[in-house]
């Protein structure tokens, strides 16, 4: 599927066919598949897919010995169609969550997007004899992620259809649902998205409460920070009551409370001096 997307503020106005140049871990990602891919093939390393590839059964019946495999699959693909599109959903959604979120936490959510998948698979299809492999489950965490963060962003399905990410993102997945066939592994699909689900969620949540948690805090300073304008507003009302008696009265003719009064503004003021 191809399509152009319409810019919103982050890139340039106007029009261009996705996002723009790669981001760092993208750019990874897509040499180390590609590499992965023709390695695959049967004149190189034919059993590639077999070793690394996860398979269900296999992994319960031989456990632990291809622990390695619920990460391992998600470099690996069946085919130049299903390595291509996979790499341009990648490019199309991911690049722009990479550049704000950064490649370390972008990197990190892929690949637990990846193995989201891989255990819900696990979990399902415990006895599966057919090898699975393929990134659809990390990029279904990262089309979530886009759904998310961008969902009034308009897409052109076909160069043509003007469909914003709200809806075309969730149609996308239906139909690969209905029209994937029966060697898509939906249940990897599913747990990718169900993480990228969550991991928004929290996200959004946690980012919510720090919020709150700053707020909250910013107010109490400035609370304190008024108490003590008043409070240093009243010592040095009272000072310059005390000053203006010296001038009247002298000061071997102060009150005991006048004197006080002086004599606390002055530890007040040496206070401040020695915090400095």
């Amino acid at each position: 599927m191809s399509y152009y997307q319409q810019n919103s503020g982050f890139r340039r106005p106007g029009f261009q066919f996705g996002p723009g140049a790669l981001s760092p871990f993208i750019k990874t990602i897509m040499i180390v598949n590609f590499v992965l891919f023709v390695m695959q093939q049967d004149y190189l390393f034919p059993a590639m897919t077999q070793i690394f590839a996860l398979t269900p059964q296999t992994f319960f019946r031989e456990f632990p010995n291809h622990l390695f495999q619920p990460f391992t699959y998600m470099f690996l693909h069946g085919g130049f169609g299903h390595i291509f599109f996979n790499m341009l959903m990648l490019w199309m959604f991911g690049t722009e969550i990479e550049l704000r979120w950064g490649t370390k936490k972008f990197a990190r959510f892929y690949l637990l997007g990846g193995l989201a998948g891989a255990i819900l698979t696990l979990v399902v299809k415990s006895s599966q004899i057919a090898p699975m492999v393929g990134a659809s489950a990390a990029i279904y965490s990262v089309m979530v992620a886009y759904w998310f963060m961008f969902p009034n962003r308009q897409l052109y399905i076909m160069m043509v259809l003007p469909v914003q990410v709200k809806w075309a993102i969730p149609g996308i997945m239906v139909i690969g649902l209905l029209f994937g066939g029966a060697n898509v592994a939906h249940f990897a699909h599913l747990g990718g998205a169900l993480f990228g689900f969550l991991y928004m969620k929290s996200d959004f949540s946690m980012l919510s409460l720090s919020r709150k948690f700053k707020e909250r805090k910013q107010k109490k300073q400035e609370a304190k920070l008024e108490a003590n304008r008043k409070n240093a507003e009243r010592v040095m009302k009272s000072v310059d009551e005390v000053l203006d008696r010296i001038n009247e009265v002298g000061f071997e003719n102060l009150t005991k409370e006048e004197r006080k009064i002086l004599n606390d503004a002055s530890n007040g003021l040496s206070n401040k001096d020695q915090m400095k």
